[in-house]
């Protein structure tokens, strides 16, 4: 039977699988530690630097974990195919603050410092999401498990910062700008883990070697999450609440 955990414990027993896996996450780890490192550098507000500090150090952390992973399995990272590099087809969009001016000396303006917490929230929303997933799935993997709980944590802090710093930054009267940024970027995520999401499932499938009915049905499952999220589930993704945990990366 194909089940979410099923698929996750097939890439976990091949060692090329598992290798494409986790290179995958430490690619993306370490993209968003240096984009916070930038970020502390160009903001202003003394207030807010020392938690965008904490959000990079969490994704250097996390970066260095699932590098560890392979290390354990006598595995190094390998080169991602652009395809499914999830940081950089956000930046093609134009989602989020891009290199260029991360790598400019110029302090970031307020907005930008909304864009930047905005695109926070909604690629944080999907890292807690997928977190809570492989949680789930390697619950019974004592070398998986203590990892994947630390991250689903720190996710879950980082998710809880966005909310209360935007919902700061409204009551300030920035309201109308903090929503435009939220819908734009949503609808340019969605799109993005819909390709990714596909890109990476045809590279796990020529490593398996899955059979082509199988192929099909995971595509059929990635669309499917595409429509909803496109319809209706990109509601969650923009919605702000004052998270129970407060100052989280305080």
């Amino acid at each position: 039977m194909l089940s979410t955990r099923s698929l996750f414990q097939e890439i976990y027993a091949d060692d090329r699988a598992y290798q494409l896996f986790c290179s995958v996450a430490a690619g993306g780890e370490d993209q968003g530690g240096w984009e916070n490192e930038r970020i502390t550098e160009l903001t202003t507000d003394p207030v807010l630097a020392p938690k965008v500090a904490r959000h990079g150090a969490d994704e250097r952390k996390h970066g260095r974990i699932f590098t560890q992973l392979l290390h354990k399995r006598g595995l190094e990272k390998v080169a991602i195919p652009p395809a499914t590099d999830y940081c950089m087809l956000l930046e093609r969009q134009g989602i989020g603050l891009s290199h260029d001016r991360l790598t400019s000396g110029t302090p970031l303006t307020e907005r930008e410092v909304i864009t930047y917490l905005a695109h926070s929230r909604v690629t944080e929303q999907r890292a807690s999401e997928q977190m809570r997933q492989l949680v789930k799935a390697y619950a019974d993997n004592p070398e998986l498990d203590k990892a994947m709980r630390m991250i689903s944590a720190d996710e879950d802090n980082h998710l809880a910062y966005c909310h209360e710093e935007l919902l700061r930054l409204t009551a300030e009267g920035h309201g109308p700008y903090v929503r435009h940024a939220l819908e734009s970027i949503a609808r340019g995520e969605i799109r993005t883990h819909r390709d990714v999401g596909l890109a990476v499932m045809a590279e796990l499938g020529r490593v398996l070697g899955w059979p082509r009915h199988q192929r099909l049905l995971l595509a059929a499952g990635l669309h499917a999450l595409y429509l909803y999220d496109r319809l209706w589930g990109w509601r969650r993704m923009v919605s702000l609440r004052m998270p129970a945990k407060r100052n989280a990366l305080g």
